[in-house]
């Protein structure tokens, strides 16, 4: 299953300039706990919800002169459209990430998988067997 399947299309981005007092509300208000940093609908960075616990609360720095591009994590990995989830798993383990920007062939921003994404997809895998083991079990 290609990850397209299992992306979400709907990827919340600013861009570099946006202060951090705007990410924050922008994550409150859609209920996420990413945004994707873009320029030219290419992924140059994340914040999340840690980022901004960590690298604007805790410095004393001035929120409200931090901007995006102060407290993302520049150059993602990525994963490509047509990746199978597999991929994108190894890539989230190899890197210790929980978001995957997802591209095109041109590394245009298409979507975004997350490891909630990747757990939802795995348990309904495992329902699915646990249903095929409940029809073929003899009865008690």
């Amino acid at each position: 299953m290609p990850v397209s399947d299992l992306a979400r299309a709907d990827v919340v981005s600013v861009d570099p300039s946006t202060p951090v007092t705007e990410i924050a509300s922008t994550m409150a208000r859609t209920d996420v706990g990413s945004v994707l940093v873009t320029a030219d609908d290419q992924a140059v960075g994340i914040v999340t919800d840690r980022d901004l616990a960590v690298r604007v609360l805790t410095d004393a720095a001035d929120a409200e002169a931090l901007t995006a591009e102060d407290v993302m994590s520049e150059d993602p990995e990525t994963v490509e459209t047509n990746a199978g989830f597999l991929e994108a798993a190894e890539t989230m383990s190899e890197h210790g990430v929980r978001r995957l920007p997802v591209v095109d062939g041109n590394d245009d921003l298409a979507g975004i998988i997350t490891i909630d994404d990747l757990t939802e997809l795995l348990a309904d895998e495992q329902q699915h067997v646990a249903e095929v083991l409940r029809a073929q079990r003899p009865p008690y």
